[in-house]
């Protein structure tokens, strides 16, 4: 067993974490870039996912699309965990508290087991009640049929996601990127093979997704308990049962979590508001739309997912100068990039929308497409702040903070004002895309504002609660 003054780990490991307890700017720039990467290709995944699967048929699609909600709670769980278990490793290894890294990092694992069993029963169970109330109908028995198999396979999606965030808190990125860029490349190959090639169907997509997570969740086992070459340690002899740990990991992890599903209601609320003044046609408008602005805000994200790192390393040191400058460097960073994917989207809306209006039935509605993608440049550039500014709660174990801050943003500033600009000002659907960049530009700048006056209040004391 390692002691704290002497940890020994292999030099990869110790360079890793030099590296995020050292210089923080370069920190966030060597870290942000893997996860940039895994996060564009996890995204690709999902793209061809549908589109293999739209070979099939309308009704296979539309299972697809009724399995996807509860898929992405799922994913949400195992990414807040993720940031959950990173916040608390990183904030040991701040603090040079190794036993406490390895057992917030087996506390972890063994989170990830327990609610993966404490979720696929009753998913299985009760799959096709599920399907039901969200109006699955006449697709209902294609989305058990891939509902049941995704959902048996629980535990490798979650387990990925928090092992990821481990391997995140040490510094050690490039293998997070690994793992995630293996799961969406090996499910890319997978998906013609079973579905077409196998005869499958859509249990083919299903299996390979599941595949994919096993065979990844595989070799993260290998990278964890048999190469040994990590910084944390998985000896038997470094877990000691702590309520406290418990509560570090969840009190970041649960919140994280909870904020995919205020996305998911935002999203359904803005939908309604959206059908209210504009039709089917206005909310076609957005979800188009709205692929490309996802794909434009994975940068901010990804060095979002750095700072929790960097972030909670200098928290857990008390190094509150290098908190100030991870998080102002961060967000200036993200505006840098924001910056320039405004101006790309903004020249080429005109053909970006072609990509979703190019058959003779949509195409009338590609110039208000690219008016709504221009709209959203507005949107691109203060994300950042309301990203960062959780990012910074979620590192030092506020994980709740973060949670309230995107309930602000997204509920009480986008929601009222888009609701306000849309149905009261009579502006119609156009309110709902401006209501969308006001409320990110009023949330953010309070949120960031709240963030800067909470990090000055640290330098000020020197003295948190970790």
């Amino acid at each position: 067993m390692h002691s704290d003054s002497n940890p020994s780990p292999q030099d990869g490991a110790q360079k890793r974490v030099s590296l995020i307890t050292g210089d923080p700017e370069k920190a966030i720039r060597k870290l942000s870039g893997p996860m940039i990467i895994a996060m564009v290709l996890m995204m690709v995944y999902n793209l061809v996912d549908s589109i293999w699967v739209a070979g099939l048929g309308a009704n296979a699609l539309a299972a697809l699309g009724f399995i996807s909600p509860v898929f992405m709670i799922l994913i949400g769980l195992s990414n807040g965990l993720g940031a959950g278990a990173s916040s608390a490793i990183a904030r040991c290894i701040g603090s040079k508290n190794k036993k406490g890294a390895d057992n917030a990092a087996i506390h972890s694992i063994l989170i990830s087991v327990g609610v993966s069993l404490a979720l696929t029963i009753p998913l299985l169970l009760f799959l096709p009640d599920i399907l039901l109330a969200l109006g699955a109908g006449e697709s209902l028995s294609l989305a058990v049929d891939y509902g049941q198999i995704i959902f048996a396979g629980t535990i490798f999606l979650i387990f990925t996601g928090v092992s990821s965030g481990i391997l995140r808190a040490e510094g050690d990125v490039k293998r997070a990127m690994y793992a995630m860029a293996a799961s969406a490349i090996i499910n890319m190959v997978l998906d013609p093979l079973l579905i077409y090639w196998a005869g499958w169907g859509i249990a083919g997509a299903a299996w390979a997704t599941v595949i994919s997570s096993a065979l990844v969740s595989i070799v993260i086992v290998y990278w964890l308990l048999l190469k040994r070459d990590t910084y944390v340690s998985f000896s038997r002899h470094d877990f000691q049962p702590s309520k406290k740990v418990l509560k570090s990991i969840l009190l970041v992890g649960l919140p994280a979590s909870a904020e995919t599903l205020v996305i998911a209601l935002l999203m359904g609320i803005l939908n309604g508001i959206l059908v209210i003044t504009g039709g089917t046609d206005a909310v076609a408008i957005y979800t188009a739309g709205w692929r490309v602005v996802m794909v434009a805000i994975i940068p901010s994200a990804g060095i979002g997912t750095a700072l929790i790192t960097v972030a909670g390393a200098a928290y857990g040191a008390k190094m509150f100068d290098k908190l100030s400058i991870s998080h102002l460097y961060s967000v200036k960073l993200s505006i840098k990039v924001a910056l320039l994917l405004g101006v790309i989207t903004y020249i080429f809306a005109p053909y970006m929308a072609r990509i979703f209006a190019y058959s003779p039935e949509t195409s009338y509605l590609a110039p208000t497409i690219a008016l709504f993608l221009q709209v959203m440049c507005f949107f691109y550039l203060l994300l950042p702040l309301g990203i960062m500014s959780s990012s910074i709660f979620q590192a030092i174990g506020k994980g709740i903070t973060s949670l309230v801050m995107t309930l602000f943003r997204e509920l009480a500033c986008i929601i009222l004002i888009a609701y306000f600009l849309a149905i009261v000002w009579g502006w119609g659907p156009s309110g709902v895309w401006w209501g969308i960049v006001i409320g990110n530009l009023v949330g953010s700048s309070i949120t960031h504002l709240w963030t800067r006056r909470y990090i000055k209040a640290l330098q000020r004391t020197r003295s948190p609660d970790i």
